[in-house]
């Protein structure tokens, strides 16, 4: 890895999903000390997914359009941290809404550009990419244990401090990412309407949506769930961590992995892995070494199935297509199918309680796995 800036895009990986591991876990737990009702934080949860339907176009047009990609993720960075601010006086459903679905918006504009960043500067040792962004992973773990043990013994306001100190973090790494150089393409443009109407492209499309809605519940409700059943911020905080360890250990794993097996092989196991965990957390909240097993399942519903889903959008997406093909997934998988997640949680948590809530997302996987076993063959038609 001569010459790539190993250290400093570590670096940002780290804190910005440290930022992700204080407000996946823990910022839902804050709504609701403020009062707000059960659909009311599966709405304002649901907003970062919300804003990757249309964000990732807007911000990978302005960054081919500038060709300063870093650039674009620095001064939204900076915006949306100003902007996060306001929650110290945000306290209703309308205000909370505004002030997250503004510093979404701005934040989203981060990752997308760092993760071509560090792919465009390894160049032919795309391989690497596990070992660089596993600091992600670690800064996810890292934020998610220490908070859950401060707010056992601190006032849950202390979040937003910690989220604050956390994002200016961020942007300081930033700063000192390099910009990439600009890459050639080398395959054949083919129009990237042609590429949408392939059915092996829309089948992986619904089926990483459908993954997207079966991990609303988990994100948005995850947290309230366990300490439903007694257990401690810090306990939340550790079961978190296991699934975020386990994907540590996949990233490292990962090319043993598709030697083994390939891509189809390993995207339809995550899938069906992934409908046994969230039955699991469905039928067996009260029973801890379950629960844990469960978690162990993080590695497919989040790891080997993010690679391998990556690896058909790269085949997929190619040559000047792949910035959009990326969007595309990004905003209709994560985006759509995330946003989804979050209104269904809000909506079911309400009306049918978490058993059934949580069964609900586990057959959205099988659903999902279903539809790839179908529809994916393993090589690109």
């Amino acid at each position: 890895m001569a010459e790539f800036p190993y250290w400093r895009i570590a670096g940002a990986y780290f804190f910005y999903f440290a930022y992700l591991g204080a407000f996946a876990p823990y910022f839902s737990l804050y709504l609701s000390s403020l009062g707000i009702a059960a659909a009311g934080i599966g709405v304002i949860m649901s907003l970062p997914q919300l804003v990757r339907i249309f964000a990732p176009h807007l911000w990978g047009w302005l960054a081919d359009r500038s060709g300063h990609r870093l650039r674009v993720a620095r001064i939204a960075s900076v915006i949306g941290t100003a902007a996060f601010c306001a929650l110290f006086a945000a306290k209703g459903f309308e205000t909370l809404f505004a002030v997250v679905l503004v510093m979404t918006f701005f934040l989203s504009a981060a990752l997308p550009q760092v993760e071509v960043a560090t792919l465009t500067h390894l160049g032919d040792k795309t391989a690497q990419y596990g070992r660089v962004r596993v600091w992600g992973s670690i800064g996810f773990i890292a934020s998610v244990l220490a908070i859950g043990y401060v707010l056992d013994v601190l006032p849950i306001r202390i979040l937003l401090w910690i989220m604050l100190t956390i994002l200016v973090a961020t942007a300081l790494f930033l700063l000192i990412v390099p910009e990439p150089p600009e890459s050639a393409h080398t395959h054949d443009h083919t129009p990237i309407a042609h590429v949408m109407r392939q059915p092996q492209v829309i089948a992986l499309i619904v089926a990483c949506a459908l993954m997207a809605v079966a991990h609303g519940p988990y994100y948005t409700f995850y947290s309230i769930h366990l300490v439903n059943y007694g257990y401690t911020k810090g306990a939340v905080g550790w079961l978190w961590s296991v699934g975020v360890i386990c994907e540590i250990a996949i990233f490292f794993w990962m090319a043993h992995l598709f030697r083994a097996f390939t891509l189809r092989q390993v995207l339809i196991a995550s899938f069906a892995l992934t409908g046994i965990r969230f039955t699991i957390i469905a039928v067996c909240g009260d029973n801890l070494l379950l629960l844990l097993a469960a978690q162990t399942l993080h590695a497919a519903s989040f790891g080997s199935f993010h690679a391998a889903a990556l690896g058909y959008i790269h085949r997929f997406f190619r040559g000047r297509n792949q910035a959009r093909g990326q969007a595309i997934y990004t905003s209709l998988s994560f985006g759509l199918g995330g946003t989804l997640g979050g209104l269904y949680a809000g909506y079911a948590w309400e009306h049918f309680g978490a058993v059934l809530t949580f069964a609900g997302a586990g057959a959205c996987a099988f659903a999902g796995m279903v539809i790839l076993w179908r529809g994916l063959h393993e090589r690109p038609a």
